[in-house]
């Protein structure tokens, strides 16, 4: 689908979420993730989380995470991708599906951010989590319990 659209139009004439607005509180609605891939990566994210990929809106490939947020999927061939941090608040029942998803894939999954405990889950806050790379390096993070804040 050619995304025709000058990106000066507002961005409610583009997405189907319009019809939601005005909000009383400020909530994130998407964000852009650079690929190498748009199509492999968004897929990759999609299987692991159990979801899946969005029809493309112009140059973007949108996974909705359910709960008003998508990531929409941005390729860059030209320049190498930046690494960044996705984290995804995941319901304790399907935690142990995702992580078979990525044994099933051959993703090594770690403990910690900085990857250094393969084939291990953590315990933080009283739930668990895991993190793995996506396709092109970005460092993604499941977890059952969302971190405590002071």
């Amino acid at each position: 689908m050619p995304y025709n659209q000058p990106y000066d139009q507002p961005y409610n004439q583009h997405c189907s979420r319009a019809s939601e607005l005005p909000t009383t509180t400020v909530q994130l609605n998407h964000t852009a993730v650079y690929a190498s891939d748009r199509q492999l990566s968004a897929e990759f994210l999609a299987v692991i989380l159990g979801l899946e990929v969005g029809a493309p809106v112009g140059p973007f490939l949108p996974v909705d995470l359910g709960n008003g947020v998508t990531l929409d999927y941005y390729e860059k061939r030209d320049e190498p991708i930046q690494s960044q941090h996705y984290a995804f608040l995941v319901p304790d029942a399907q935690f142990d599906a995702m992580i078979a998803r990525l044994e099933a894939v051959g993703v090594t999954y770690y403990a910690d951010p900085g990857h250094t405990e393969p084939g291990r889950t953590n315990g933080f806050f009283g739930g668990r989590g895991a993190y793995f790379d996506d396709p092109d390096g970005h460092n993604m993070e499941i977890l059952t319990r969302p971190y405590v804040r002071p």
